[in-house]
């Protein structure tokens, strides 16, 4: 029997997460089933099975996958200036990737009765507010007469609240029909950076 490389259980982890992103993205967490995932996925239960679990398991990982890309894009596109509030906010938004709207209402429905999932959203969030806390305390060491005495503080109490904005606008975006992206984040920049 030949060896199975790593290249190659890489690249089948890669082709069972997207078949469950895919039903997950369809179905809802709650409506998808293994079965489905197997079947879109093309493989035998077996094979599915021996990289992973269950479909908690799967979503998970498809969680995992989904933000951990959508933060790598977020920070490559860090300029060398900082900006401000809304400017770096509308940025992030922006970068979200068409994924981000299907999993993460799902995550947050899970993370409301799933500890396991609420603690992956609180790491998530940190991580995230991490990104924008550093970028905006360089931004307010640079505009003192916006920040205040102390920068880090500033940046720190608004985090928060630049973070919250982004579920606002995926449920908006998901759900309102004719919801105008573009007139939402000048209005972003307007409201944080006036």
């Amino acid at each position: 029997m030949p060896k199975v490389t790593e290249a190659h259980r890489v690249a089948r982890r890669g082709e069972i997460l997207d078949a469950a992103q895919r039903v997950f993205a369809a179905h809802g967490y709650r409506g998808s089933s293994i079965t489905q995932i197997v079947k879109a996925s093309g493989l035998s239960a077996g094979a599915v099975y021996s990289y992973y679990s269950s479909k908690e398991e799967l979503f998970h990982a498809v969680v995992e996958r989904t933000f951990a890309t959508r933060t790598a894009a977020i920070t490559q596109v860090r300029p060398d200036v900082p900006r401000p509030p809304g400017e770096l906010l509308g940025s992030v938004i922006a970068e979200l990737g068409e994924d981000i709207y299907t999993i993460a209402p799902q995550v947050w429905a899970e993370a409301a009765v799933e500890p396991e999932a609420r603690a992956a959203v609180a790491g998530v969030f940190e991580q995230f507010g991490g990104l924008l806390r550093a970028e905006l305390t360089e931004w307010a060491m640079s505009h003192p007469q916006r920040a205040g005495g102390d920068p880090a503080a500033w940046a720190a109490r608004r985090v928060p609240v630049l973070v919250a904005i982004i579920p606002g606008f995926i449920m908006q975006r998901l759900t309102m029909p004719g919801f105008d992206q573009r007139a939402f984040l000048d209005a972003l920049a307007e409201t944080f950076d006036a």
